[in-house]
């Protein structure tokens, strides 16, 4: 049987025909050492055809079908007119060894050409990779380099540029920015309560909340000058008259030490900075929601944005966080007390970031455990939804919180929780039109599949074949 090997370089698609069976069919070690050296190479492949690419640009479309595991047609073409006329795949009397097996599987689909893909297939790739440039006549010094090095650019720039409004890597940041931010600000914001609290230390006991202590501390300033003239500028800030109220009698009858208008301004610009930062909070916090909606809304959806995001953050990205199993996903973020807790050999903890979600938070603290690995399991269906999916929708993610409250339900009431099953099928038939109709027909198509015949059946069947062979 003849066997045909295809190269994908950057300048083009190359077959290459394998001379010596024998030395092919050989063990591994055989095929290994016939790359060794050009001429014992030369003596076992030759180049059977080759079309080179027309632009850098149709170069760039070619690789990005290679790497997707595409048959592109002008690959198709290409394979067509250089392998010998095929009647019937089964009865072909050659094969085609293919570095990537999706590429094969898409080249046996589109043209019903055999393929192989296995180590030997692998080895003499790798000696047409080493001395391409001898087989192929034309090329200049330096002229294939050139062709790698500026494939190689674009097809990065390519993949960098890919798809830039779900680009997870700026929740990571976000998020991290929204962690170092919520640590300065309470920092600072203690500053200022102790700074300016030895000017008006009662101010603490009637506002509780640091952002509006903040304000506040800039609209008193000297509570001596404090009058009734201020109680709209308080009402503002604190949403309630009493409360405004109850501030111009603490500065009234204030046990505070008395200011100098040098400390004074010098508080009052430090409290103008953490202000500004807290709103600054604030905006990031939406612009994170807004990214959110956009990467991964259902696990926003299911979890919560910043619990979400943690996740992203620390997986990496959300095709990680895709790929980890529910396991994982659970004590992401705990794993020091994992890791302790094998060496030692104590119990394993049973939460990592999704404790902060609020369903731990409304378990008992016998099913905590439990519905900890419930609420992983759902947010690794989310996060692959989420990735892998072309269309975007929070549906899935609102349905399977609805699972995640009524297993809770289940803990605490033993009302029988819907099936995982039934809420798919749910969304799938509330996203069909905005799919396109796909979920409709991947039901109908479930539904009007021919069953599985039963291990009785197919018995029955080799025992029948058996017996006319026997005949």
């Amino acid at each position: 049987m003849a066997q045909f090997v295809l190269f994908e370089s950057s300048s083009g698609y190359g077959l290459f025909e394998t001379l010596d069976l024998d030395v092919v069919g050989q063990a591994l070690e055989k095929v290994q050492e016939t790359t060794q050296s050009a001429d014992k190479f030369g003596k076992v492949v030759k180049l059977h055809g080759f079309k080179p690419f027309t632009s850098a640009a149709n170069a760039l479309e070619q690789i990005n079908c290679v790497s997707e595991g595409v048959a592109s047609e002008d690959l198709q073409n290409f394979l067509e007119q250089n392998l010998p006329k095929l009647k019937d795949s089964k009865k072909a009397k050659f094969q085609l060894g293919v570095a990537d097996s999706k590429l094969g599987n898409s080249i046996v689909e589109t043209t019903k050409i055999p393929c192989v893909c296995n180590d030997h297939v692998g080895e003499i790739i790798r000696g047409i990779r080493a001395y391409f440039t001898k087989f192929v006549k034309g090329f200049k010094g330096g002229d294939y380099e050139k062709a790698q090095l500026g494939l190689a650019h674009s097809y990065s720039r390519a993949k960098v540029k890919f798809n830039v409004n779900r680009s997870d890597n700026m929740i990571i940041q976000a998020i991290a920015l929204i962690d170092t931010l919520d640590k300065d600000i309470n920092t600072f914001i203690m500053r200022v309560r102790e700074w300016y609290g030895w000017h008006f230390p009662e101010l603490v006991k009637v506002v509780n909340d640091n952002y509006m202590y903040a304000r506040l501390a800039l609209v008193i300033k000297d509570k001596a000058t404090l009058t009734d003239e201020a109680m709209p500028a308080l009402k503002e800030i604190t949403g309630d008259e009493d409360k405004a109220k109850e501030v111009i009698e603490a500065a009234k009858a204030s046990m505070g030490q008395d200011i100098s208008p040098v400390d004074m301004i010098n508080i009052e610009s430090f409290a103008k900075r953490v202000i500004s930062l807290a709103e600054y909070r604030t905006s990031l916090h939406n612009y994170l929601n807004n990214k959110m909606s956009v990467v991964a809304p259902n696990l926003g959806a299911l979890i919560g944005d910043i619990i979400a995001a943690r996740l992203i953050s620390h997986a990496g990205s959300l095709t990680n966080l895709a790929k980890y199993p529910a396991s994982t996903v659970q004590i992401l973020g705990a794993e020091k007390a994992l890791f302790r807790a094998l060496k030692t050999k104590g119990n394993t903890p049973k939460y990592g970031l999704i404790f902060h979600s609020t369903f731990i938070g409304k378990a008992n603290a016998r099913n905590k455990g439990r519905i900890s690995r419930y609420l992983a399991n759902k947010c690794s269906i989310a996060s692959r939804i989420d990735c892998f999916s072309d269309f975007q929708t929070t549906l899935f993610g609102e349905k399977l919180k609805d699972q995640v409250e009524e297993r809770l339900a289940f803990y605490d009431k033993g009302t029988a929780p819907r099936k995982n099953i039934a809420m798919m099928q749910e969304v799938i038939a509330e996203i069909g039109p905005q799919a396109g109709g796909g979920g409709k027909r991947k039901a109908t198509d479930s539904a009007t599949a021919t069953p599985k015949k039963s291990k009785k059946e197919k018995k029955d069947k080799k025992e029948k074949s058996a017996k006319k062979a026997k005949a």
